[in-house]
């Protein structure tokens, strides 16, 4: 288990995120050229900072799906539903919008399969318990997102987290790309309706049951359905 965690998955990793970033580079060209067509005015790929393995900062990629128009013209804030723009739809239905994450996958900074990327303003809400989701690297898709995705609460989903950081095997991450693909062909919580475009911001799992939070609110300017 040891040498697949630190040395196999990674080896792995890196071997198909180069192979599928030369077999997919047609399809994020069309895509980059597309988005660029349509929403000229908008940058194609959205960059983020998130929080990674052993608690380090990154910048995760994604092809951009909402506008950066954050208020309409009387001054209120859209919702994340009100900014995903039609041609986001579209690249999330296919889930195309997840492909410049291969980069991120062969530079080491993510897996293909692990606990998915967070804020790093987040980082102070976590117990203890939680904050062990960061150790192992995080993934493109990964436990919590094949047993609910953003359908479940925030302790749920890192709790799913930290049971996948508890029993990591190559047989549980194969099994998690077989399920991935599966919601990728059913449609199951990606895209258009019937999937939350973001979570609520965490402010610690126990806001899940009407406790007020012990910390300040973090940032509410998430945009984590990008």
């Amino acid at each position: 288990a040891l040498m697949y965690r630190h040395f196999i998955k990674t080896v792995f990793d890196i071997l198909f995120a180069l192979i599928l970033i030369l077999a997919t580079f047609p399809i994020i060209a069309i895509c980059a050229i597309y988005k660029k067509i349509k929403e000229p005015s908008e940058p194609v790929v959205f960059p983020q900072e998130r929080m990674g393995y052993k608690n380090q900062i990154f910048t995760i990629y994604k092809f951009r799906t909402m506008s950066s128009t954050r208020k309409d013209e009387h001054g209120r804030d859209l919702t994340s539903e009100e900014r995903l723009t039609k041609h986001g739809t579209l690249i999330r239905k296919l889930s195309l919008d997840e492909l410049p994450q291969l980069f991120n996958v062969l530079i080491g900074q993510m897996s293909f399969i692990g606990p998915r990327p967070l804020l790093p303003q987040y980082l102070p809400y976590y117990t203890d318990n939680e904050n062990r989701r960061h150790e192992v690297k995080p993934g493109i898709s990964g436990w919590a997102q094949v047993n609910g995705r953003n359908a479940v609460s925030w302790g749920e989903r890192l709790a799913l987290d930290v049971w996948y950081v508890d029993h990591q095997s190559m047989w549980l991450d194969l099994k998690i790309i077989f399920l991935t693909v599966l919601k990728v062909v059913k449609r199951e919580g990606i895209g258009g309706a019937g999937r939350e475009t973001s979570m609520p911001a965490f402010i610690g799992s126990s806001a899940d049951y009407g406790e007020a939070p012990a910390r300040a609110n973090p940032s509410s300017d998430v945009d984590q359905g990008m």
